[in-house]
């Protein structure tokens, strides 16, 4: 979609977003400069920031507990000044095998750049229940509070 006025293409500003998000590593944090407003947002499950900057430093700070940390996003979808895209992310170094699936919201600025990044994934499925005894915890509270139909597959 073209915005009126601008010859901007969102659809190509969000696979602008995209390649720099499945290229990040930690030596080249800076790339988010480009893609980002000043002051944008950015919010997960453990994380509420403002700014390139404070941005920087959640990435940082992942890469520093998950060395090989990647991201690969397999679908997205834009309608108008938003897009979601699904995504995966791999934490593959020696320490831990970890795979995290979720879902991001941006909202782009009228230049194209990404003002707003929210993650929604769940940290209870995906990470809290690989400790072993929150994990145990965490699985009998959710078969518990499952619906008949869930618990046993009908």
């Amino acid at each position: 979609m073209t915005l009126p006025g601008r010859s901007l293409n969102l659809q190509a500003a969000v696979e602008r977003y995209v390649a720099v998000m499945e290229t990040l590593r930690v030596d080249n944090l800076a790339a988010l400069d480009a893609v980002l407003t000043p002051e944008a947002r950015f919010v997960d499950p453990f994380n509420d920031v403002h700014g390139i900057e404070a941005i920087r430093g959640v990435f940082a700070h992942g890469f520093e507990h998950c060395p090989g940390m990647r991201f690969q996003v397999f679908a997205r979808a834009v309608d108008g000044q938003h897009a979601l895209l699904r995504w995966r992310m791999t934490c593959d170094d020696s320490s831990t095998d970890l795979v995290i699936e979720g879902m991001s919201e941006l909202t782009l600025a009228p230049d194209g750049r990404v003002a707003a990044h929210v993650d929604y994934w769940d940290p209870a499925a995906q990470l809290y229940e690989r400790v072993p005894v929150l994990g145990w915890l965490l699985r009998r509270i959710r078969r518990r509070l499952a619906a008949p139909v869930a618990r046993d597959g009908r």
